[in-house]
């Protein structure tokens, strides 16, 4: 569990790179610049490109940890990209970061480490049977569907949290996928790989969350959206690894309910991390002051 541990952390810092940077790059890009000239000018660009190799260390080092570790180790885990990204803040470009906000991280590590240690999560293997994918992928599949269809309607709010947690599911499924495909490699190389079906479904997922996260950004606030996304996903996870990896935790009824309420209390950190992030990539004072 160690190695996969630290892989998903390397995972978690990759993204929140990935994610400083290329936001960073881009938004500083000339007004000017729009459609395809503002891909051309991204590509050129040293902070731009230097996101887009933390997205595929990203990539490399979750596809790592799920192929060496459990689903419901590694997917909450992820969820430390946060405090990564609260900390580039801080120190790469200097924002004043308010207490709550460095208070939500302390709880949300603490219930993440209470969470891993007490529910013991254990076991599993790499193969689900023909049956259990039919069914996951047909409930998850279906809910990812309904989901995107509720969120054609309604206030700002609530189509964000429809469209992120749809995501969520698809991302949940997704790295079922990656771990699944990492095993087809193992197993039978790059050739055997693509003659199966885990990496195209991989790629379809990929594809399917990353437009149901852009339409949950874009139709509602990054405040409401956030955290459903970031909860959701190891929470659907956790239900992913039992159905399909028959990954097994805590036989005591007692650790089963202090994990519950760790996760409880890790999904309220990250909504109020959420929420007391600053907002933008804004310097708060001139580059180089010293406090």
């Amino acid at each position: 569990m160690t190695l996969s541990v630290v892989f998903a952390l390397a995972a978690a810092f990759s993204n929140a790179v990935n994610l400083m940077t290329q936001h960073a790059a881009s938004t500083s890009a000339p007004k000017r610049e729009k459609g395809w000239r503002l891909v051309g000018y991204l590509v050129r660009q040293p902070l731009w490109l230097l996101g887009g190799v933390a997205a595929v260390g990203s990539f490399s080092f979750q596809a790592l940890a799920l192929h060496h570790g459990q689903l419901s180790v590694v997917q909450p885990i992820l969820v430390t990209e946060l405090v990564f990204v609260l900390v580039l803040r801080r120190v790469w470009i200097r924002q004043d970061v308010a207490r709550a906000a460095w208070a939500a991280v302390l709880v949300v590590c603490v219930a993440l480490a209470v969470f891993l240690i007490v529910a013991e999560p254990t076991g599993g293997h790499p193969a689900p049977e023909t049956a259990e994918w039919v069914s996951a992928v047909s409930v998850f599949g279906g809910s990812i569907a309904a989901l995107a269809l509720l969120g054609m309607r309604g206030s700002p709010v609530r189509r964000a949290a429809v469209f992120a947690t749809a995501a969520a599911l698809a991302w949940a499924l997704m790295a079922t996928f990656i771990k699944t495909a990492t095993e087809t490699l193992a197993t039978f190389g790059i050739g055997g790989m693509l003659t199966r079906w885990p990496v195209y479904a991989l790629a379809a997922a990929a594809v399917t969350g990353t437009l149901l996260e852009q339409s949950a950004l874009h139709v509602g606030p990054l405040s409401i959206s956030q955290p459903v996304l970031v909860v959701t996903d190891p929470f659907a996870s956790i239900i992913l690894s039992v159905w399909l990896f028959d990954e097994r935790f805590t036989d005591s009824p007692a650790r089963i309910a202090v994990a519950i309420l760790a996760f409880a209390v890790m999904a309220a950190g990250i909504t109020v991390l959420s929420r007391t992030s600053p907002k933008d990539l804004t310097p708060s004072g001139p580059p180089g002051r010293r406090e």
